[in-house]
């Protein structure tokens, strides 16, 4: 593996750190971030701040309006967006409109690219990807899906009915990417099946947005019923039937590209309780010249290490089209588990400061300890690798 990073891909990290610093970081007090992510106004004004410095959609083809970068072009990039959580909302790579862009970008057809990838792209509309639903249905098994797709007679067109729940950017978003199964139908198998949907069909409702943790992700979590919800066979993302594969599309690289982004926070919090460590004294010294301290600052400096290298082995193997998503799955275990301890410790060394929104530690506190849960829990993704262990899958 060749860990250099080109010329090109360096002056585009320092353009997204100058661009971060010097536009978001001011605008994280910005009253226009509610519980539930950013107004749409506020979010359309990041967007725009993101579009004139040239940095949108950097994981986009520059077919479809971005800057087409790679995998390891991501790692690099991303990073350095998420020093502030407004930074990957203003470039246009927040989830979950960055993995449905990855997801549009390999499976839609032409015509489904122009009506929603471009505009998605762009970042004029937002998305949302309909799969989780409340028990006893689908979570960390999709097997258990019980969204239903039926053929609506000899018309073509499909009825879905179901209820999802912790659907990211539902509300506001111009369209959804829907997971229903199908258990026959005679243009595919029997399996699961996705739709696409703008959000003012008739028959999708949003029900309530959820109070959660988190609150940077525009939309916030809402639980959606889809009651009747009528769609043309062309509303079809890719074929009937093969809708786990191409979930499994999805997820490899959001997970990772998820690693990413919360890298770069982490790294601000530990940034942060650095610089209050060289300052701030006690018992005649320091704080960081305390082996307590010291030694914090120590682990989280190798936890950061440890989840850039795991992310920089992931993305060679993605981008050589190796596998990827048994090693994303690792590297989502290894990365939220360590990103979080570094924005603990963060908090610890801060002490008093940590629990006040006198720095974003306490909000980004918040913000990432979901990441365990989110794209599946840590627990089963620990399970998925055992289970591979004793086959025998490992190398």
């Amino acid at each position: 593996m060749d860990f250099s990073i080109p010329q090109d891909l360096v002056d585009l990290r320092e353009q997204t750190e100058a661009f971060v610093r010097g536009e978001m970081i001011p605008r994280e007090g910005d009253p226009r971030l509610g519980h539930h992510g950013p107004s749409e106004e506020f979010r359309r004004e990041l967007v725009a701040l993101g579009r004139r410095a040239g940095l949108t959609s950097p994981h986009v083809g520059t077919d479809w309006g971005g800057l087409g970068l790679d995998h390891r072009g991501k790692a690099i990039v991303f990073e350095a967006a998420g020093y502030s959580p407004l930074g990957p909302i203003a470039m246009n790579c927040f989830a979950p409109d960055e993995a449905n862009m990855h997801l549009l970008e390999q499976v839609a057809d032409e015509g489904q690219k122009e009506q929603y990838l471009r505009p998605l792209a762009a970042g004029d509309i937002r998305s949302c990807f309909m799969m989780t639903e409340p028990a006893p249905g689908s979570g960390s098994d999709p097997s258990m899906l019980l969204t239903t797709a039926r053929r609506a007679g000899n018309s073509g067109d499909f009825i879905i009915d179901g209820t999802k729940w912790l659907i990211t950017g539902a509300v506001g978003a111009g369209f959804a990417i829907i997971m229903a199964k199908n258990d026959s139908d005679p243009l595919g198998p029997a399996g699961a099946t996705m739709f696409l949907a703008p959000m003012d069909t008739p028959g999708i409702k949003v029900e309530r947005v959820l109070d959660t943790l988190d609150q940077y992700m525009a939309g916030g979590h809402g639980v959606v019923s889809l009651e009747g919800v009528r769609v043309p066979e062309t509303a079809v993302l890719g074929r009937v039937g093969e809708g786990f594969r191409y979930a499994q599309a999805r997820l490899a690289p959001a997970r990772l590209t998820h690693c990413m982004r919360w890298l770069g926070a982490a790294r601000r919090a530990h940034d942060i309780a650095t610089d209050y460590a060289r300052t701030r004294t006690a018992f005649g010294k320091p704080l960081g010249e305390h082996e307590g301290v010291g030694f914090m600052l120590a682990d989280s400096e190798m936890d950061l290490h440890t989840c850039r290298m795991t992310i920089w082995h992931c993305a060679w193997l993605l981008d050589q089209g190796e596998r990827g998503r048994h090693e994303s799955s690792m590297a989502k275990v290894i990365c939220s588990e360590a990103i979080w301890r570094v924005v603990d410790r963060s908090m610890q060394v801060l002490g008093g400061m940590g629990i006040t929104d006198d720095t974003i530690v306490a909000r980004l506190f918040r913000e990432v300890r979901p990441f365990r849960i989110y794209d599946g829990p840590s627990e089963v993704h620990r399970w998925s690798i055992a289970q591979r262990v004793l086959r025998g899958g490992t190398r």
